[in-house]
């Protein structure tokens, strides 16, 4: 059951029983909610990232996946969350009319699915975090350009974000993913994050998640053939891959999303993890 919040907490709502918050999905898929990372699904994250139709398509993993590497990052996850909600928390107490914080990340990433029981089942994660310029070939300009990015305040339009997302398996091609980064993009990432920019990529072959950005309204922006070296993972050899970049930029209907101008640059926030 969700309790009422101030201004400073936007779209979220409560769990009574947990006091953590969580965005719930529009229709057909209201049954699921974006929340805090839990530590209890760390099983359930080393299941998905163990199945090759999911650590065929994401780089930073290890494999074998295993709980020590579910339980760490679930940790770091919370502890992000938790940072930017601590902050939000703060705003009501000084601002409870506004201004509106902003601020430098998302408190909800982890995709959970109700059961009629009233438990969750863990469906995958979507992360709002800082570019890391996989794109850029020399390593100093690379660098360079991530130490600039990272040092820019919160709020700072000239931020260059991406996302880092996966989902179950057996829930792709459900539209769930395009639901969820609607969701983050338009209720937080645009008004209280200021996102004027955001640059995610996939590997080429993963079609589901280069069309579920395009949903979005990302856009194809450049694709480095060979770019990127992957070991060995179960059936798959070590390779060299093409990645594809895909980009979104703010325009002025996105401007109307915003519903009041924080107080940029006023804390750093989380930065949160891909």
């Amino acid at each position: 059951m969700a309790a009422p919040l101030g201004l400073q907490f936007g779209p979220f709502s409560v769990d009574e029983q947990t006091g953590e918050p969580y965005l719930r999905l529009p229709m057909p898929h209201e049954h699921i909610v974006i929340a805090v990372p839990r530590m209890q699904d760390a099983p359930q994250i080393c299941e998905i990232f163990n199945d090759p139709r999911v650590y065929r398509w994401v780089s930073r993993p290890p494999f074998p996946y295993l709980m020590e590497h579910a339980i760490a990052w679930q940790e770091g996850a919370r502890a992000d969350s938790f940072a930017v909600w601590r902050e939000l928390q703060q705003a009501d107490v000084k601002h409870p009319n506004g201004p509106l914080k902003i601020v430098g990340g998302c408190p909800v990433r982890s995709i959970l699915q109700g059961n009629p029981d009233g438990s969750f089942t863990y469906l995958g994660d979507c992360g709002m975090n800082r570019h890391q310029f996989d794109d850029i070939m020399d390593p100093e300009e690379k660098a360079k350009l991530v130490e600039e990015n990272e040092a820019r305040l919160a709020g700072d339009p000239e931020i260059i974000w991406s996302m880092g997302v996966y989902l179950r398996p057996s829930h792709h091609g459900k539209g769930i993913m395009t639901a969820v980064i609607g969701v983050l993009m338009n209720s937080w990432g645009i008004p209280r994050m200021n996102i004027h920019c955001s640059r995610p990529s996939a590997f080429d072959g993963n079609t589901g998640s280069l069309r579920v950005f395009e949903k979005n309204g990302f856009v194809l922006c450049k694709s480095i053939p060979e770019c990127m070296r992957t070991p060995a993972k179960g059936e798959f050899p070590e390779e060299l891959r093409t990645v594809h970049f895909i980009e979104w930029r703010r325009g002025p209907r996105d401007d109307s999303k915003e519903s009041a101008q924080g107080d940029v640059g006023g804390g750093g926030g989380a930065t949160t993890r891909a």
